[in-house]
């Protein structure tokens, strides 16, 4: 282990295949329970994976997968995982209203608590689509009883991100008393642009040295790594779409049989821990900061 790290954050995207943004035109949400699902098996492999290091890591879950799944959330808090969240329907939220954003988070929590009993903590927007055009949308979450927030990535990519955005965790406050932690997706600044390391196809495509030592560097800043994968990033027997353009093969497919090589050595070279630990050990660390 990597003792004079702090400790990094290990997040799962708890979501199907077939729900990420590249399939939003190919897929409605009335077809998903048809299509062949994978998520029970390759999460199982994620579960194993972390009982061997003896590590813990917060799932942001979508509320179809609970609803459906209630028997493998279950699964996650028996192994002393954490439960947050992912959204309903995974909706980009920067295309939705303040009510229907609303009411998907309130039927999302509500298929959480029916699963495990308790709510969630913590929230990640489907996409990482909760950017500045939609400020609203954090008040919301503090006033559903959210006290994390995970769904800002500040680099520059067609589909996502605030190139200009906070990098590393803040509180928000609000008129009414309420607050909301922001914990960004992890980034390196070199020659003045944001650098995703972490997660996604950026941990899947980079060669393992090249991540490594982005995670060092962060580290070597007093920063923890926000780690993130989805399940079906290891599975390299997807089912193939055809219509897609070559970037979105490459984006969807590309490298799947590596990500748990790779991350076998990520688990062995650094510590991590839940979002809701880290958050419960830094306001320690600061007497009177909630």
């Amino acid at each position: 282990m990597e003792q004079d790290n702090p400790l990094n954050l290990l997040t799962v995207d708890l979501e199907e295949w077939f729900v990420v943004e590249i399939f939003s035109e190919h897929f409605e949400m009335t077809q998903w329970e048809e299509l062949p699902s994978t998520v029970v098996r390759n999460t199982r492999r994620l579960l194993s994976l972390f009982d061997r290091y003896d590590v813990r890591a917060t799932f942001f879950v979508l509320g179809w997968i609970a609803q459906r799944y209630p028997d493998l959330l279950q699964e996650l808090v028996n192994g002393g995982h954490e439960v947050a969240c992912h959204s309903f329907g995974h909706r980009r939220i920067d295309k939705m209203s303040v009510d229907d954003f609303r009411r998907d988070t309130e039927m999302a929590i509500d298929a959480i608590v029916k699963a495990i009993g308790n709510r969630p903590a913590g929230y990640r927007a489907p996409s990482w689509s909760i950017n500045d055009s939609i400020p609203w949308a954090f008040q919301i979450l503090a006033e559903l009883g959210f006290e994390y927030d995970s769904s800002l990535f500040p680099i520059k990519h067609d589909i996502y991100g605030i190139p200009d955005g906070p990098r590393h965790l803040f509180k928000m406050t609000f008129d009414n008393g309420r607050y909301l932690y922001e914990l960004p997706a992890s980034t390196v600044r070199i020659l003045g642009k944001n650098i995703p390391l972490a997660g996604g196809g950026f941990f899947r495509h980079s060669p393992y040295w090249y991540s490594k030592r982005m995670v060092r560097k962060l580290n070597s800043m007093g920063q923890p790594a926000v780690v993130y994968i989805h399940p079906w990033e290891l599975d390299p027997d997807l089912p193939r779409i055809t219509g897609l353009t070559a970037l979105q093969r490459y984006r969807t497919y590309s490298s799947t049989s590596l990500l748990l090589y790779k991350f076998n050595k990520l688990l062995k070279d650094f510590e991590f821990t839940t979002v809701s630990d880290y958050l419960y050990r830094f306001k320690k660390r600061r007497i009177g900061f909630r």
